[in-house]
Order: structure tokens, then sequence, then C-alpha cells
């Protein structure tokens, strides 16, 4: 195979809603361009990107598909990705590792909340974006209703290349306002007929061609002068215009498609070949340090992981893009972000299974290599003196999580290993050991995506597995002040124990004032603040202990005892064994007893008073209360409103956007459990939503009744 420069290589990610079509647009591409001999389909179960057990299990795309096309003597990296919003993590890397993304979009369907989803993130990267209108042979298809829609959603930047002459079962022609000519295909595709404009189209073609002219002169200062001069561009002009206006983001160029009868196909890829960026006409990556690395073969070495998968007799794979310097098989590297070195013994160019042995790869040039010793997702490898290192994925907060163990507890460790092998092939996929929940965590981007997980343990690793409810991180309060004391006393023979301890509790904010007196009935307490120690909790807010001990009631060696005692009832609050925060304790009087005083005797005696206390101090339970985004159709607006009341969410504004309706709420986490699958039932799948944590807040008082019910029936079980 040749090995290309970084002048001739150009490197895609292929993107849209599930069901846009993209692994068949990526047969058609393969067979075009010779790499295939016959175009497979998801019916048969036998594409070149769809090739894990799982994705021929469900019928459509779970990880996203390396691929290169060599065509009109580039090299075309593609990455075609999964189009279910669960798998938005593959589209998020393909879109930090190539550099014009093409989105299908369904002539049947318009503009999904998905489309705008993965515009939206390709956008905030800058990158080109071409748009490819798909299945305009299906029986619903409306070309100018959807590229209607597009302009009102993407704006004037979206620009027609070209358009359909019928759209349904009579799709078999269209016409091409770059080049000016109609193209036509026979029953099964392929290779187009191409002729002159009919007298009929002439006026409607010549006004989008105009149009065209316009947005590609407006790129360029001197095409722009010679249009005013001439009224038009040349061929050639035109495509520099529009490779400038891809680089700046200000043009959205538009083709039209049929991947399963393979129409248009190669037009669109000879445009991806002639006018859209190669890599180094794009904006450089910048490393960790803020400096710019620009993709050059002469300059030091710098390769970036940024896929793993494991796959059948090669064990684990690993993708990368060569960021900078030209990679040679048998390199010896240095990994930047585990500090090991690594050799990459063999290189190969992947068109999904196929992997094919090359000597070396280019700045800008996308491989793989197997075999390493201790690479993992995300990581830099660099030549020996070179310091460079990336970190520019950023993957979406998590939607849907589940509390995950083996059906056999012995089965635990092997479970641990499969699972951080899963989430290195999917980082989205994130495994947390809970100790405050006592589970393990899985949580990813909905139901199907942590039912893809659970299937492929089941299947491809033989190993029975339960997901359940997890349990919610509640927290414990108080919201008035309340004093106990506690004596622990305990005497079996030789020394004893004995410790007493006086304290007042109270709720904790911060900056507030330092304790001066309180009133318990008729009885008032002075305090003296000798000492305070402000704990900061992993979990959230404070225990701030005030040593307000006189005349020596109790050593101050038995301080930090008390606090340790103190401490544990924190991590294990009296109320539902949740943690406790925002306390503020004053150890006022104690006794000790000169022989049987000692530290254990203080750390119960303080535990057991503040328990007392917490008790008496109105104790509330908090919980945990996430900010909600949710991008609906205006048509079921109504319906996902009532749902999320239902959940118990307060509706904090709604707006419109783009074509659709978003609604802003706090919704305690609790109501959250399901409501990917909820919501994915009421607006057939036209919708979704973010959510990110927000605070803690105090739960309803039945709310509160029913946790301490569940909580004593636990205990009493036990």
């Amino acid at each position: 195979m040749k090995i290309y420069q970084t002048n001739e290589i150009k490197n895609i990610a292929l993107l849209g809603s599930k069901g846009s079509g993209k692994t068949t647009l990526a047969e058609a591409m393969l067979f075009e361009c010779g790499v295939i001999k016959r175009r497979g389909t998801i019916e048969a179960k036998n594409t070149v990107c769809d090739y894990f057990p799982v994705e021929k299990e469900y019928g459509y795309s779970v990880f996203s598909t390396v691929f290169y096309a060599e065509f009109l003597g580039k090299k075309l990296n593609v990455i075609d990705c999964p189009g279910a919003d669960d798998f938005v993590g593959n589209a998020i890397t393909a879109l930090n590792v190539t550099d014009t993304g093409v989105i299908l979009i369904d002539a049947q369907y318009g503009v999904e909340v998905g489309t705008q989803n993965i515009f939206r993130t390709a956008s905030s990267l800058h990158k080109p974006i071409i748009f490819a209108i798909n299945q305009l042979d299906g029986e619903k298809a409306d070309y100018d209703n959807v590229i209607e829609q597009m302009r009102e959603i993407f704006g004037k930047k979206v620009v027609a290349i070209q358009y359909p002459l019928a759209c349904g079962a009579g799709f078999n022609s269209m016409i091409d306002v770059l080049l000016m000519k109609k193209y036509s295909w026979g029953p099964d595709g392929g290779v187009p007929t191409i002729e002159d404009i009919p007298a009929d189209q002439l006026e409607k073609a010549q006004e989008l061609h105009q149009q065209l002219v316009e947005a590609a002169a407006e790129n360029d200062e001197t095409l722009m002068e010679k249009f005013f001069e001439q009224g038009h561009l040349s061929e050639d002009e035109m495509r520099e215009g529009i490779r400038k206006g891809l680089i700046t983001n200000s043009i959205y160029p538009v083709f039209c498609v049929s991947a399963l009868k393979d129409m248009g196909v190669r037009r669109m890829m000879e445009f991806l070949g002639n006018v859209v960026p190669f890599v180094e006409d794009m904006p450089a990556p910048v490393d960790t340090e803020g400096q710019e690395v620009k993709p050059d073969s002469n300059g030091p070495l710098s390769i970036f992981m940024f896929k793993t998968t494991v796959e059948p007799h090669l064990g684990e794979v690993q993708y990368f893009k060569v960021m900078s310097g030209t990679l040679t098989a048998g390199t010896d590297l240095d990994n930047i972000t585990r500090g090991s070195k690594e050799r990459i013994a063999q290189i190969y160019c992947v068109c999904g299974q196929i992997k094919t042995q090359v000597d070396k790869l280019c700045a800008g040039d996308i491989g793989a290599t197997v075999k390493l010793k201790d690479v993992r997702t995300g990581n830099t490898l660099d030549e020996k003196g070179c310091e460079i290192a990336f970190d520019f994925i950023k993957f979406p907060a998590p939607k849907y999580q589940r509390a995950i163990r083996p059906v056999t507890e012995s089965d635990a460790e092997k479970l641990s290993g499969i699972l951080t092998r899963m989430h290195e092939e999917d980082p989205t996929w994130e495994i947390v050991q809970s100790k405050e929940l006592k589970q393990t965590i899985l949580s990813g981007q909905g139901e199907f995506h942590l039912r893809t997980l659970k299937w492929r343990v089941e299947n491809n690793d033989k190993l029975p597995i339960i997901f359940e409810e997890p349990k919610i991180p509640y927290r414990e309060t108080i919201t008035k002040a309340a004093r106990a004391d506690y004596r622990h006393k305990k005497q079996s023979g030789g020394a004893g124990q004995f410790g007493e301890v006086h304290l007042i509790i109270e709720p904790y904010y911060e900056g507030m004032p330092a304790p001066d007196s309180y009133r318990f009935g008729n009885q008032e307490f002075k305090m003296n603040v000798r000492d305070t120690q402000e704990i900061p909790l992993e979990w959230g807010g404070k225990l701030v202990v005030c040593n307000c001990i006189v005349g020596g009631a109790i050593d101050a060696r038995f301080i930090p005892a008390i606090v340790k005692g103190l401490m544990e009832r924190m991590e294990q609050g009296p109320l539902t064994g949740s943690y406790a925060r925002d306390v503020r304790v004053c150890i006022y009087d104690g006794k000790m007893h000169p022989v049987d005083s000692n530290e254990i005797s203080f750390k119960l005696a303080g535990r057991n008073a503040f328990s007392e206390a917490f008790r008496n101090a109105n104790p509330k339970i908090l919980e945990p209360v996430y900010d909600v985004d949710v991008m609906v159709p205006a048509d079921v607006m109504g319906d996902v409103m009532s749902d999320l009341q239902g959940r118990r969410a307060i509706i904090m504004g709604m707006s419109s956007e783009n074509g659709f309706e978003k609604i802003t709420a706090k919704v305690p986490l609790k109501e959250m459990s399901s409501y990917s699958t909820a919501l994915s039932s009421i607006t057939g799948g036209r919708s979704s939503f973010t959510m990110k944590f927000a605070s803690y807040e105090l739960v309803p008082g039945d709310v509160q009744d029913k946790l301490l019910k569940d909580y004593a029936e636990k205990n009493t079980d036990e």
C-alpha cells in the first residue's frame, strides 16, 4: 500500500441519527473505491463496519469503525459512528481526531434531535460540516421539506450542491448545481449517466448555482471581487471558495444520496477528495501546555491513542492518530501519560476487520497497532526527548445508572476485570465501587447503552450478571440545636472503661459566628471556645468541632478520640445510615476516671452522645437534585411536562431552540432512574436530555417517612 503524505490525507467522521444509513453509506464508499467487491447489508449481517457480534445481534452500530478509501490519489480516513444517542462518546472521539464531519439526514424524517446534538458538538469543535440527505428513495422522502427545515435550524449557511428531480420510489436522478449537470442512474445505481440539465430545470438550477457561487465567493476577497466583475466563478474557483468556507464554518454544503442503491455516493466522494480540507489545512491541535502541534511529518514523533477494541485472534487493538512526525514499524516510544515504554512493532491501516500491515504512517494519518503492554485510551506516546501530551476529548456526563453484580459472588473479581476492559473500549461507560452505597455502580448514556454492555458480558464473556436499581446517596443533616450527654462505663475485671461527654450540636453554614451561648429550657450554657477543627467531608459539607472544655473536665489527649467517634456517626447517620453533613459540635463538659478512662471509652461516649443529640435536632434527609434539560418536539411537549411533574420536578423554564422545545427543570435523582426509557417511549425516540448535579435538597415529609420506615424494616430483617 502507498505511503500517503500529510498533504494527501483527509480525515472524516460519518455522523447522523440512528437509522440514517451511515453503515450502508460506508459500504457504498468502500465499494466505489474498490476495497470491497460486493456491498454487504445490515440484514445479511455482513457489512464491513458492523462486525462485532453485538452489532449483528441488534442490527445497528454500537462502536465507531475506522476505514480508509484510496480515492483520486488521496487517502480518506473515515470513522463510521453509531447514531444512537446512547453511543455519543464514539462520535465525540471521532470528531476530535478527524477534520470534517459528514452528517447524514434521513429524507423521510428530516432533522432529528440526534442530528442537532451531533451538529452542536461538531460546531463547538469548529469542524467543517457537510450534509448528505440520504434515503431519498424512501416512501416518505421529502427533499424540499427537509432542506427548508435545515435552513430554519442551521441557518443560511446551508447551501444545496444538488437537488433530486423526484423523491420516493421514483428517485433515480438529480441536478448538480456545482457542475451544472444532470446525474441519473439505472435500477442498480453505481456509475451514473451525466447529461446537460433539461430545459425545464435550467432556471431553478441556475438560481441555486448563483446562490452557491455567492456563498463560495464570500469566503475570499479575491473571489468576491472577481464575482462582482464577471458575475460568475470557474469550477476550480468555486471549489477553493467552498474549501475556505468549510474551514471557517461559513458554509454547509448539502448532497443527495441513496446509500442503499449507491446513487450519488461517488459524486459525494469526489467532493470529499477534491474540496474538503486536508489535515494540514485545519487549525493545529493544542497540547496540554496550550501549544499548537502542527501535523509536520518531519517534526518530533507523537501519536495519540484514541480508541481500544478487543478483537478475536488479535486481542487488544489500539487505534491512534499520528499527531506529528512519521511513525515507522519497530519504533520505541515513551508513554508520556503513564510513564512507561512501548514498542510499536506492527502498524496497520484499517477497514473494519480488515487490517493491512504498512511500514510507516505520516503526520495526520490514522492507524492501529496490537500487543502494547501498558497503553490506555487517551494516552500520548512520544519519541525520546519529546514531551508533547494531549487531553482534548471531553465526554458528556452519564444519564443512566444501574448497580451491577455477578450472579455468583465468587465472580466479582472477574467482573471487575471485564468492566475495566469495557471502560477502555468506551470511556462513557463509567464504573465506580461505591463504599457509601456498597454497590458497584455502572453509569452510561442510556438504558440501551448499559443493556449492550450486559449482552456482551453475558454472551462474549459467558458471565451472568444482574442489574439492580442503584441506591440513592442520601445525606442527613439537622435543622436546630440540641444537647445530649452520654456516659460510657464498663467494668469486667481488671481495667475498666469510663468516659463521659456532654455536647451541643447545631446546623452549620459557611461564615457562621463562633458559638457564644445556648439555652435549652430554663438552662443556659455558656461556651468558651479553646480550639476549633473544620473537617471537610469527602461526600460534601463539613463537620466543625469546637473544644469548649473548661477546668480540665476532659483531658485534651482524649479530644481526637471523641472526634473519631463523631466521624463514625457522620459516616453512618442515625436516620438511614447515609452520610451526614453540615453539623457543628461543641464539646463543653464531661468526666474522666484516673484509671479507667482511655481513648476507646471517649470515642464511644462521643459517638453515642452525638447520635442522641442528632435525633433531637429535628433531623432531615437530603436528596441529590439534578438540573435536567430536555429537548422535545412541540407536539409532545405537554406529555413530557406531565411526566416530569409526576417525577417531583420543578420546571424552571421553557424556550424554543432550532425547531425544538427546551424544558429546563430540577429533578430528584431518585425520579430519574428510568427517565431515559420513559422519554424515549413518550416521544418515539425523538427527544434527548442532559442532566447535571445541582445540589442536595430536603426531601418532602412523606418521602422521609417512607425512607425511615424502609430503613427500620431492613435493620429488623438483618
